[in-house]
């Protein structure tokens, strides 16, 4: 079956009505961005799309971007979810560990009624389908219960999903939870080699694997919510992965024995660009939780290309007052102009500056610019970005091969670590800071990845990583080609 018409709003008279498309994401800015982005998709090939949040994302977007934010358009809604926590207001994404027990443990029923509440109202058509993040699965038994074709989207990288799965087999041969706290400082982490992970690195340690593995507890909940959240994922009649194929083959070949079949549509924000219409109704239905600020990139206008430092922890990282000073220090002592996105809740406690030392914003007075969140994908475009100083987060790591820019590497917690692990190592573009955060060693690896070899040769890898990208996201290309597969053998089938 070949792509359908637009999408008319509801069903009218004498036409068919649409397939509709039920799509919801983790509770999370990483994940928000990447299911939005494939719902645009599905909306662009004739799909009604019921785009649903919990309440909590659903306040803050109408406060960060307005209140007709979550309006919709033609075709496109928005609905809302409880998540089974206490209400509240804050600017900052919820308790990762108890928003994951809340989910795991009290959504099944609730998305269940929503499912029912969509197919009750006329304006719109009955719901054919359901597209869940791969950490929702009860979304996957309720559509698998109620007789809908179901996809589970895996918003992470792949290589986080391969060391994911075998959290149950690194509990099984006693190497998790750890035996105590000491090991947690002592060695044990960077001297554990995982060597039988398969289409996995023979010297992968430890330390690579999803932070997730730095428990005493076997009761631990994030341990056990990613054992029962991968194996949840084989309810699906499909798993699609915002990755390319060119970069990740051998874990892709993996994955493919291990679950439903795969659909690789990345990078996603260059899919979306190169074959969702600009005058589409949904193209401006925007994803970010805090508020977006245009100013950095008229900041970056001007400057010599590849001049600037962009720094950006994510969505979720917190550091302690004293690694945010060393970060600091170590980026004023390079002499490079910096661009850094500094949110509220960065350090805890701290004001909208997030505690910097006053001196120190002297120091880089006229050469800084100091945001609390920016459009990043069309940042890390600019020709003035030159390294980006990033987290590891999946979609980020995707935005720096978009815009060919090399990183700088301080990965958090969760897949973080393990996607740090491959951007140095296996795929030659980034070099890592460290868990102990020094500032001659931001300064060092910063002056390196800007003007060093190692720095030359990362740009040169993360160049052709890029060529890759587009080739993959051009109409007609690989990644286009598999959203029109999960449409014609998933969706529709």
């Amino acid at each position: 079956m070949g792509s359908l018409p637009p999408a008319p709003e509801g069903t009218t008279e004498g036409r068919q009505p649409p397939p509709h498309a039920v799509m919801i994401p983790y509770p999370a800015q990483g994940h928000v961005t990447p299911m939005l982005q494939l719902a645009k998709l599905l909306h662009s090939r004739g799909f009604h799309v019921t785009f649903v949040n919990n309440e909590f994302n659903h306040r803050r977007h109408l406060r960060a971007r307005g209140p007709h934010a979550l309006d919709g358009a033609p075709g496109f809604r928005f609905a809302t979810i409880d998540d089974g926590l206490p209400r509240s207001d804050a600017d900052a994404t919820q308790d990762v560990p108890a928003l994951c027990h809340s989910t795991m443990t009290t959504c099944l029923p609730r998305f269940k009624d929503l499912l029912a509440t969509l197919d009750a109202d006329p304006d719109r058509p009955r719901v054919t389908c359901v597209v869940a993040n791969s950490t929702m699965t009860f979304a996957l038994r309720a559509a698998r219960e109620l007789g809908l074709r179901c996809a589970t989207f895996w918003t992470a990288s792949a290589c986080g999903f391969v060391t994911y799965y075998h959290y149950r087999h690194l509990v099984d041969r006693g190497l998790v939870p750890l035996r105590d706290a000491s090991q947690l400082s002592n060695g044990y982490l960077d001297d554990t080699v995982v060597d039988w992970v398969p289409g996995a690195p023979r010297d992968l340690r430890l330390h690579d694997f999803p932070s997730f593995v730095r428990t005493t507890d076997p009761d631990d909940v994030m341990l056990n919510f990613f054992i029962h959240e991968t194996a949840g994922m084989s309810q699906a009649s499909a798993v699609v992965i915002n990755t390319f194929d060119e970069l990740d083959a051998p874990l892709l070949d993996v994955m493919a024995k291990l679950l439903p079949p795969i659909y690789t549509v990345g990078p996603l924000p260059l899919t979306v660009r190169n074959n969702v219409p600009v005058d589409s109704p949904v193209a401006a239905i925007g994803s970010n939780l805090w508020k977006e600020q245009d100013a950095p990139l008229r900041w970056l206008d001007g400057r010599p290309p590849r001049s600037v430092v962009y720094v950006n922890f994510g969505s979720i990282t917190v550091m302690s007052a004293e690694q945010l000073a060393e970060f600091a220090w170590g980026l004023a002592n390079t002499g490079y102009p910096f661009l850094w996105n500094v949110r509220p809740d960065l350090v805890k406690g701290d004001g909208a500056d997030g505690g910097l030392p006053p001196e120190f914003l002297s120091y880089v007075e006229g050469r800084s610019m100091l945001s609390t969140w920016c459009p990043q994908a069309a940042v890390l475009e600019h020709e003035a970005v030159g390294v980006f100083l990033a987290h590891s987060g999946w979609n980020s790591t995707l935005e720096s091969i978009c815009g060919g820019v090399p990183m700088v590497c301080w990965p958090f917690f969760a897949e973080q670590q393990t996607n740090c692990r491959y951007k140095c190592t296996e795929w030659g573009i980034g070099m890592e800071i460290g868990d102990d955060v020094r500032r001659a060693k931001v300064e060092a690896l910063i002056r390196e990845a800007m003007e060093g070899d190692k720095g030359r040769e990362m740009r040169r890898r993360v160049a052709e990583l890029r060529d890759s990208a587009v080739a993959a996201a051009r109409p007609g290309g690989r990644s286009m080609r598999n959203v029109e597969g999960l449409i014609n053998e998933v969706l529709l089938a």
